[in-house]
C-alpha cells in the first residue's frame, strides 16, 4: 500500500494491529501535521503529535472510509488532542497578547530602538487578542483553515460537523475580522511605507 493510497478515502479500513497502514499514515501526514500542530501549540507540537498517534494506534480499528479520508480522520484526532490542549492554548494567547502589548526592544540605547518592530509587535498582540476571543468552535475551524491544506469537506469530517456549518463559521469569522479592521493591521506600515 503506498501513501498515495492513504489519500483515497475507499482504501480498507486497517485491521486493529495494522502497524503498515499506521506507518504509511505516519511517513505521510506527520509532516504537515507537526507544521499546524508547531503554529497552535509551538513548542509542544511533539508532544502532542506523538499523544495524536497514540491515539491513532488505539482507534485504528475505528477508521471508517466511508466517512471520509484517513487525512480527516487523522485531523479528527487531532482536533480533539487539541480540545484537551485548549484551555491551556487560551492562557498562551491571552498572556502573548499582554506580553506583546506592553514589551519594547530592549537594545544598548536610543539608537537600537526600531519602531517597525514594537508596530509589528503591537498588531500581533491585537490579531491574538481577536483570535483568542472567537469561540472555540470558530476558532478550530479558522486555524484548520488557515494552517493546513484542508479543503472545507476535510474540516468538517475532522470536526464531526456539516460542511454547511464549517462554510458558515468561516465566512462568519472572516466578516468579523475584516470588520474589526485585521486586514488593515497587517496592510497599515505597508501603506505608509508606499506614501
Amino acid at each position: 500500500m503506498g501513501s498515495e493510497q492513504l489519500l483515497d478515502p475507499l482504501i480498507p479500513a486497517p485491521a486493529p494491529n495494522d502497524g503498515v497502514w499506521i506507518q504509511e499514515l505516519y511517513d505521510s501526514q506527520a509532516a504537515g501535521l507537526l507544521k499546524y500542530l508547531n503554529r497552535r501549540v509551538g513548542a509542544a507540537a511533539e508532544d502532542l503529535l506523538s499523544e495524536i498517534f497514540l491515539a491513532v494506534i488505539a482507534s485504528a480499528v475505528s477508521f471508517d472510509p466511508q466517512r471520509g479520508s484517513p487525512t480527516a480522520w487523522l485531523y479528527g484526532i487531532a482536533s480533539n488532542v487539541l480540545r484537551g490542549y485548549h484551555r491551556q492554548e487560551q492562557r498562551r494567547l491571552d498572556t502573548a497578547a499582554r506580553h506583546n502589548a506592553h514589551t519594547t526592544p530592549i537594545g544598548n540605547g536610543p539608537d537600537t530602538f526600531v519602531p517597525g518592530t514594537v508596530d509589528a509587535q503591537r498588531r500581533i498582540a491585537e490579531l491574538a487578542d481577536r483570535i483568542s476571543a472567537l469561540s472555540p468552535g470558530d476558532r478550530e475551524v479558522l486555524l484548520l483553515s488557515a494552517w493546513t491544506a484542508l479543503d472545507t469537506n476535510e474540516i468538517a469530517t475532522a470536526l464531526g460537523i456539516p460542511v454547511g456549518t464549517v462554510r458558515s463559521r468561516l465566512h462568519r469569522v472572516r466578516r468579523q475580522l475584516r470588520e474589526q479592521g485585521v486586514g488593515q493591521l497587517f496592510n497599515s506600515s505597508k501603506n505608509r511605507a508606499d506614501q
